[in-house]
């Protein structure tokens, strides 16, 4: 943690790199948590191998209409990677809230260290967890048919998009654990928010088959413009039907959504930390 002491004012810079190293030392914290409990992190990893395997087995057959992207498995993996980097999220949630619990946070708060540290370090060490899990996500997806299509590059932009979603749903989380605060609630309420926006997407099925009055909100769900986005990077161009605008306009959508919504979540999320008693 920073030594400096609180009264000695340091300049914009000096806080920024304050700032970085206290994050780090907290995401350093959260990833050792990992390490000594290994567990977690297999327990965290069954929940989007179930969503691949049902998805495939179960509902592959029965979803019409994706034929243009060489059948359901390579339209569903794109899309089932950015819902579970949103999923994934949720354990910021319950992290920020075991430790409300446990009163870790009291302590941080005593320490002479940036405001946001506590926050940043928890959502970029769930960024890190996050990441190996999609790596893995995606290893299960090559064995149930999927593939890249659209060249490595393209491919990494995409990951580079599922981390970015899935730190951007990291913030909103740390917002729902600091307004809920209890442990027992954080969980219901990320997922209450989380799951019909992602259902009422284009992430897991085609919008077109949906009712009229779902399609008006999945055409506008920014889950939709990064799951489009996603499958554009994973196999090349598709029918614009299904893309629901231009490759231009899906980078432009999909990066106002995420700006837009840390723009939002960070300044709130500090504040409610700063508030805390």
């Amino acid at each position: 943690m920073s030594t400096i002491a609180v009264d000695q004012h340091p300049g914009i810079g000096l806080r920024a790199v304050m700032t970085v190293q206290d994050s780090l030392v907290v995401a350093r914290r959260n990833l050792m948590q990992i390490v000594r409990i290994p567990a977690v992190l297999v327990f965290e990893l069954i929940q989007p191998v179930m969503f691949v395997l049902l998805f495939v087995y179960v509902f592959a057959g029965n979803i019409a209409g994706v034929d243009a992207f060489g059948g359901y498995v390579q339209y569903l993996m794109p899309g089932i990677m950015i819902q579970n980097a949103i999923f994934g999220a949720t354990t910021t949630a319950i992290g920020i809230a075991e430790d409300l619990k446990a009163g870790f946070v009291d302590r941080f708060r005593s320490l002479p260290m940036a405001r946001s540290a506590m926050l940043a370090g928890r959502a970029t060490s769930d960024l890190i967890k996050n990441f190996i899990l999609l790596l893995i996500v995606i290893g299960i997806g090559y064995l149930v048919g999927f593939s890249f299509e659209n060249g490595f590059w393209n491919a990494i932009w995409m990951i580079v998009l599922v981390m970015a979603v899935s730190f951007t749903f990291s913030w909103v989380m740390a917002w729902i654990a600091l307004s809920v605060k209890k442990l027992e609630a954080v969980q219901a309420a990320a997922f209450t928010g989380i799951f019909p926006l992602v259902f009422m997407s284009s992430a897991l099925v085609p919008i077109a088959g949906m009712a009229d009055w779902v399609q008006v909100i999945a055409r506008n769900n920014p889950i939709t413009h990064w799951a489009n986005l996603a499958r554009y990077y994973a196999l090349g161009p598709y029918p614009v039907r299904f893309m629901g605008g231009t490759v231009n306009e899906l980078i432009f959508y999909s990066a106002a959504w995420i700006i837009g919504i840390l723009a939002v979540f960070i300044p709130l999320s500090i504040r409610l930390y700063k508030k805390l008693t």
